[in-house]
């Protein structure tokens, strides 16, 4: 979510223990690898779903079109580069925490699992020197033959710095006066002025292209993508491919076709008059507006009201648009526009039946910049649905700034945004995300915020996100009834995790029910930067109150937890101030731990029944409570209901007995398996 955070300068508790230097590097495969021979297990296609077996998050996720290989399971005579957790580090932010690396005349060669005609190849090349990225081409060749040659730019990705981050690598802090953990301390506030290498923190490294191949391969085709001699970049660093067989272009003959309005399916002039011109037309003759195959160039926001909005498919209908800068910051603060569809304001009585589907929107958006409205969607839509669409390049995929109510957001794929994949924002309310595909967020991938208004019956259901650069990957910042299931949620980097509820950012508080049901986390429970600790894949925190309502996490799987698997912690400055209270945690399995399967900072209390843990790394519940470390033990308590194997939970640490480790020695744990 979009925010101006101020490092807490501390932590929330315990002693000064220094970290030891960087991160553990997690080890879960083979760090370096020659070239894989024919014939080998390289050569034989391996699909996996977030860099895991497809059977260990059976029914959880996005229906997806596409399948899903990693590079490092392909035949190649690159570098295997992983697996490391470490935030700032190429591997880190990959799919799986591996990938491979290139160098020109290098290749990684897949095999195709299915009859696929695109594929989609996500991957990283340096930035220029001086910040603004480079191009350097990418040989596609099928079955041996030169079938393409891609141009993979980094000019959307290398970020660096602090919040909200800058596209220039020699910059000197953005916030001298905030505590960062390179120094242990504030350094505007020390004498002598800390030394501070930079670039400083790069992150957001990767990027992704797709390519139509122009027919269909069979399955056993091999698809070879080579880094070419001469390249201009160094490296190529390859994480994974999707193929997919493509559907042919949907054809809409009783529309509003936006040709007949002038639009330019070429890309060469500006469309968004035409489009608007279309839209007035269907809604007067009630028709929906049809964009046939092609790429349209629009450059601004096109304001939707009481309109179904239908391209040919979003491989084949393109809504492609520059940033472009106002000559004036706009009355919300905008200082830059760029393509979007837009509900009207809520303040103006928002939109209502907007429908779009179909279509891909390509932004231009490089650098982050809060007060721009340079989203793909936004706006308020009541009663609308935005489904199958492909949102690329642009601020935030869809945020919706309430109130409004039902709109259903389904089967979109949405990536390499600068900040959140979705957000409701203000008073949004029954309403359904569901089977979207989220990849490369520099922020929450998913996420609800009540600020000011309270959001309302809202659910997350059946959705992926991978690789989130910074934040959560589902995050809930208050609201009443809400529910976050069946979702798979893999790898996020840094100053965040998984699943995350948290009483901040000014959010209403947490009423009636919060459920977490039946989802998937896999290698959660990152580094949080600014406490220099770990976190949970899921994780609870009190900031601005407590947190009192029925907070229920029921049927959830943790694997492979970099850190612990649950944390509920409160604030340092409010530990005495807010607590969490009677969450209950129920038929819960949790494979893998670098530390704990529980971490309580905070007073409040917890129920476990039928949670079962294997391959945990320190004591079970490491029980902080509030840091007094009284005679009669923690502030937080835990409740055994019975069943909770593995013997994480044993009698000795109940109801509150203090077990804090600060910070903990982590234990890398095996990969996960079939329970």
């Amino acid at each position: 979510m979009f925010r101006s955070l101020t490092p807490t300068r501390g932590r929330p508790g315990g002693t000064a223990v220094a970290l030891a230097a960087g991160l553990a590097v997690l080890v879960a495969g083979p760090t370096s690898a020659a070239a894989s021979p024919p014939g080998s297990a390289g050569a034989r296609p391996v699909v996996t779903r977030a860099a895991l077996d497809p059977a260990l998050v059976a029914g959880r996720g996005a229906d997806v079109d596409f399948l899903e290989q990693e590079a490092e399971n392909a035949r190649t005579n690159g570098e295997i580069i992983g697996p490391d957790r470490s935030a700032y580090t190429l591997p880190a932010e990959a799919s799986g925490r591996r990938a491979v690396r290139l160098t020109p005349g290098e290749y990684v060669e897949f095999v195709l699992p299915s009859a696929a005609n695109g594929i989609t190849v996500r991957y990283s090349i340096p930035d220029a020197p001086q910040g603004g990225g480079i191009t350097a081409p990418l040989k596609v060749a099928v079955n041996g033959k030169h079938l393409r040659t891609m141009t993979l730019t980094s000019q959307y990705s290398w970020l660096y710095n602090q919040y909200p981050f800058t596209n220039d690598p020699q910059a000197g802090l953005l916030h001298p006066d905030w505590w960062i953990t390179e120094c242990q301390c504030v350094p505007s506030a020390t004498t002598p002025y800390p030394s501070i290498s930079t670039p400083f923190r790069p992150t957001h490294f990767y990027d992704e292209q797709r390519l139509l191949l122009g027919r269909t391969y069979r399955a056993g085709d091999t698809v070879r993508l080579t880094a070419p001699p001469g390249s201009a970049a160094a490296w190529t660093v390859i994480d994974l491919l999707d193929s997919e067989l493509v559907a042919p272009p949907r054809v809409r003959l009783l529309a509003a076709n936006v040709l007949a309005f002038g639009a330019d399916p070429t890309g060469r002039r500006d469309s968004a008059d035409a489009l608007d011109r279309a839209i007035a037309f269907a809604r007067r003759a009630h028709l929906t507006v049809y964009l046939p195959p092609g790429t349209y160039q629009v450059n601004r926001h096109v304001i939707v009201d009481d309109v179904t909005i239908e391209g040919a498919g979003n491989w084949h209908t393109i809504i492609k648009g520059r940033e472009v800068a106002l000559p004036a910051p706009a009355p919300d603060g905008s200082v830059h526009t760029g393509v979007g569809f837009y509900g009207r304001d809520a303040a103006d009585g928002g939109s209502r039946n907007v429908h779009l589907s179909g279509f891909a929107i390509e932004g231009d958006v490089r650098e982050r910049i809060d007060t721009d409205q340079v989203n793909a969607i936004g706006g308020a839509m009541s009663d609308s649905t935005i489904d199958g669409l492909y949102l690329h390049h642009t601020k935030a995929g869809l945020w919706f700034d309430g109130p409004m109510r039902n709109v259903r957001v389904t089967n979109n794929i949405i990536v390499d945004q600068i900040a959140d994949a979705l957000n409701f924002h203000t008073g949004v309310t029954d309403s359904l995300v569901a089977h979207n595909f989220v990849r490369n967020t520099g922020d929450d991938g998913l996420a609800m915020w009540s600020e000011k208004t309270a959001n309302a019956r809202n659910t997350f259901d059946h959705n992926t996100v991978q690789s989130p650069t910074l934040a959560n990957g589902i995050a809930i910042y208050g609201g009443t009834d809400t529910t976050v299931s069946h979702n798979l949620v893999a790898d996020p980097v840094r100053e965040g995790s998984g699943l995350h509820a948290g009483s901040r950012f000014g959010a209403e508080p947490f009423t009636g029910h919060l459920r977490f049901t039946n989802n998937t986390t896999a290698r959660a429970g990152t580094y949080e930067l600014n406490w220099n600790i770990g976190l949970g894949a899921i994780w609870l925190f009190a900031l601005d109150r407590s947190i009192e309502a029925g907070i229920e996490v029921t049927g959830d799987a943790y694997l492979d937890n970099t850190y612990n698997a649950i944390m509920l912690v409160s604030d340092w400055p409010v530990k005495d101030l807010y607590s969490i209270s009677d969450v209950r945690f129920r038929d819960v399995r949790v494979d893998g731990t670098g530390t704990s399967v529980v971490s309580a900072r905070t007073a409040g209390s917890a129920s476990f029944a039928n949670v079962d843990a294997r391959n945990v790394g320190a004591v079970g519940v490491n029980n902080c409570g509030s840091f007094h470390f009284t005679a009669a033990g923690s502030e937080f308590t835990v409740t055994d209901l019975g069943g909770n194997d593995g013997g994480w939970l044993a009698p000795w640490l109940l109801p509150n007995t203090i077990t804090c480790d600060d910070r903990p020695p982590v234990s890398p744990p095996p990969p996960p398996a079939r329970w």
